[in-house]
């Protein structure tokens, strides 16, 4: 019982805060600077339905190029199967604080799992977010760990509701990832295949987060600066409330959400593979006082064995290799061994 009522106490979405706990600030040096933002910039938007592909392929180039981030109109995915993801993580994170005490862990390699912050086991100052990790491919391997509450997360084949939503929006999003992977590397000049082959196996996971109101958000983060160490991010943004910023040309700037869109980010393996030519960029969430805020991202991860490296077909004697070869297991385990927000982790791989 002493143990639930700590795991209860970590997770900030068992209570109201009207008071900020001091292991969330920030030093004053690091803190958001949020009256710097730039709120009316905007991210490339790329129309997947478009029919001119060689313009699609040239607009998501453009966008991994200049930004790292681009989001996606008609990409296919139900409005319908996204609206009820969203409800079912806000119903996931209603639960009585007993209930999504039995899921805590703050273990990184636990693979099904709801944490907090980033990685509590290292951290000096906590991060305002809790979520719910779940690994989610292959389907039929991962699904009966799941949680079994709220309803709509029960996992066993009969549960109808279960398969049409979480189960069938990770397979989509897998789909669009592959979509993605072949104009990306259309964009670099290389084989359509050449992506999805190169990672392998793909193991894919999905984080669900969750960012209470925080009654004093410019002295904290929801996550501070970081890049992702995988090949490919999709989010799925909560459509009302903003929080996701990126760092482009020096300054930050707010992705404002735009209705029906999904939010594409280039993680460090294709910037890898690309051999820098493509960027994955620097990126952060920040929370408001007004509302609490939620998003889902579904990660597309190479397989952990198969040896990475800039595609030899960009390496020319103006261009040599920036980075090393190198397998995703051991970039994975040097990526969680540091601080969120230190170097870019590429930086410790180039030749």
């Amino acid at each position: 019982m002493a143990a639930e009522a700590e795991q209860q106490h970590q997770l900030l979405s068992t209570a109201v805060h009207d008071t900020m706990p001091g292991k969330y600030v920030r030093p004053e040096s690091q803190r958001p600077r949020l009256d710097l933002v730039v709120s009316d910039a905007r991210i490339p938007v790329v129309d997947l339905a478009s029919p001119d592909r060689a313009a699609v392929v040239s607009a998501v180039g453009d966008a991994c190029r200049t930004h790292g981030f681009f989001q996606v109109v008609n990409h296919g995915i139900d409005a319908a199967l996204i609206a009820s993801v969203m409800e079912v993580g806000r119903e996931f994170f209603r639960l009585p604080a007993e209930e999504k005490a039995k899921l805590y862990s703050d273990d990184p390699a636990k693979k099904i799992r709801l944490s907090t912050s980033f990685n509590v086991r290292k951290e000096t100052v906590h991060n305002w977010r809790d979520y719910l990790r779940l690994h989610c491919y292959p389907l039929h391997q991962f699904v009966p760990d799941w949680p079994s509450n709220p309803p709509s997360f029960n996992c066993t084949l009969a549960n109808i509701f279960k398969r049409e939503i979480i189960g069938t929006y990770c397979t989509e999003v897998r789909e669009l990832g592959f979509r993605l992977y072949e104009a990306i590397s259309e964009s670099l000049g290389l084989e359509g295949g050449y992506m999805r082959e190169t990672l392998g196996e793909q193991e894919q996971h999905m984080a669900v987060n969750y960012y209470p109101q925080c009654p004093e958000p410019e002295l904290t983060y929801g996550l501070p600066a970081h890049t992702d160490p995988n090949a490919l991010t999709i989010l799925l943004m909560d459509d009302q409330v903003a929080g996701l910023q990126v760092l482009n040309d020096g300054k930050w700037i707010a992705v404002n959400p735009q209705p029906g869109a999904l939010v594409i980010n280039i993680g460090d393996q294709i910037q890898a593979l690309s051999n820098g030519k493509y960027r994955s960029v620097w990126h952060r969430a920040v929370v408001n006082s007004d509302r609490e805020r939620m998003s889902v991202a579904s990660f597309l991860c190479p397989c952990n064995s198969v040896e990475l490296g800039p595609a030899k077909k960009l390496i020319t004697d103006d261009s040599p290799a920036v980075y090393r070869n190198y397998t995703y297991d051991e970039y994975y385990k040097k990526f969680w061994s540091r601080n969120l927000d230190q170097e870019h982790c590429l930086e410790l791989f180039r030749t």
